[in-house]
């Protein structure tokens, strides 16, 4: 496991950096870093195929949702529409659905400009399911 710290001598400064795990307020270094996003439902979460409609808004809620998390149903990334840090939107096409079935959902945030200063950056939710019976 490496160490958590590094110790930088220069001339007659002895600067210790921390390389602490994760993105938070401890770690100065990672002030452009993003979140994961956490996915904790979405809605509709079970739909009727025979009365789907030609589209529906499909709402994701969670947290550390950010202006570039996009919603990606089924492995295809849709335009998303941010409401706040714990819910964005997505219109979902009826042509996207082909049958009943089980459609994944999840969030995606894309890494910030943290570098390689030992900062987790941006990822990838759980999965929700859509439910098409």
């Amino acid at each position: 496991m490496p160490t958590p710290f590094r110790i930088v001598l220069r001339s007659s400064w002895l600067i210790v950096l921390l390389l602490l795990p994760g993105c938070n307020t401890l770690n100065p270094l990672c002030g452009s870093a993003r979140p994961v996003p956490i996915l904790d439902s979405i809605s509709p979460a079970t739909m009727v195929f025979a009365q789907l409609p030609p589209s529906f808004v499909l709402t994701t809620t969670g947290s550390h949702f950010v202006s570039s998390s996009v919603v990606v149903f089924n492995g295809a990334t849709l335009t998303t529409t941010v409401i706040s840090s714990t819910q964005l939107t997505v219109n979902i096409s009826s042509s996207m659905i082909a049958g009943p079935g089980s459609f994944k959902v999840v969030v995606q945030t894309p890494a910030g400009n943290s570098g390689n200063l030992g900062c987790s950056s941006g990822g990838t939710s759980g999965t929700q399911v859509l439910t098409v019976n």
